[in-house]
């Protein structure tokens, strides 16, 4: 019995540090793709990083008293809340030096120093993001698994709307993938990437864009996680729903790219595949929170 209890606590532990950094992804991959950030953080004194790590304490300190990343809050506990704001800033933390290693802002050519406050600086929104996990799109997992049953009872007899099902998780994919990376596709930070990235940063890429998609939208808790995955359609299966999800986000991130003139039809198509799979990661993201909004 203590040994299941202990699996219980630690599937839940889990379970919480995905939907923290689900969240942290959603709040704060738009900054992780803006330059003016990586210069701040690069010539940031050590003086001025422990103020940003002082102030982005505090924020996410009120935020977790609020609402916090965890499925079960004891808001009224200053000490959890403490702790639930060191473990959001240390995911913060994680996710941002992760992502600056893929995005190759991060070498081993990189001054400690400069890896430090580039690490510290796009941490913030991170950080931010973990502790508003719930609030962004909320955490429905346990008042839905009452429902479960009868849920999938009436799913299972709308087999009419199956096709009308999958068009509109596709069109919502298409306008999350919008809304996050439209801003980012005229930018010069695109082009930049995509010069320093070989074909294994481009194949881990796909992969890390592949594995968010599928953690916001059926791992993180987030909004009617057990009813999507018992929607059926065409690519209504949690693994082809995140491929096709992904083979759309990255058909808009290559239109995006085109209008603003990032890329022509002259160009070679290895120039129109770097550029894609480096905006591609933001426009999954988009995408899947887009699927969550329906």
């Amino acid at each position: 019995m203590p040994t299941k209890r202990q699996k219980n606590v630690w599937r839940s532990e889990i379970n919480d540090i995905i939907r923290g950094a689900c969240g942290g992804f959603l709040f704060g991959i738009p900054l992780l793709y803006t330059m003016e950030v990586w210069w701040i953080g690069s010539l940031a004194k050590p003086q001025l990083m422990i103020m940003a790590i002082a102030l982005m304490f505090i924020v996410v300190y009120f935020l977790n008293q609020i609402e916090g990343f965890r499925e079960r809050r004891y808001t009224w506990l200053a000490d959890q809340a403490a702790m639930d704001t060191v473990e959001a800033i240390a995911i913060g933390l994680a996710c941002s030096t992760f992502v600056l290693l893929l995005l190759r802002e991060l070498t081993p050519e990189t001054s400690l120093k400069e890896s430090l406050g580039k690490i510290i600086f796009e941490s913030v929104p991170f950080a931010i993001g973990v502790a508003l996990a719930n609030q962004l799109l909320g955490d429905t997992r346990n008042s839905y698994a009452e429902g479960e049953a009868t849920e999938a009872k009436n799913t299972t007899n709308n087999k009419g709307d199956e096709l009308q099902a999958s068009f509109a998780d596709l069109g919502a994919t298409l306008i999350g993938a919008i809304v996050i990376a439209f801003n980012i596709a005229p930018t010069d930070e695109i082009t930049m990437l995509a010069a320093a990235a070989s074909p294994p940063w481009e194949l881990a890429m796909i992969v890390t864009s592949l594995l968010i998609s599928y953690g916001i939208v059926f791992q993180a808790g987030f909004s009617d996680q057990q009813k999507r995955k018992q929607q059926k359609g065409i690519f209504q299966r949690p693994s082809s729903e995140t491929i096709m999800s992904y083979l759309v986000s990255l058909l808009a991130g290559a239109f995006m790219l085109w209008f603003f003139q990032k890329l022509t039809f002259s160009d070679p198509w290895t120039m129109w595949l770097d550029h894609t799979l480096m905006l591609g990661l933001p426009a999954t993201i988009g995408g899947a929170a887009g699927r969550l909004a329906i």
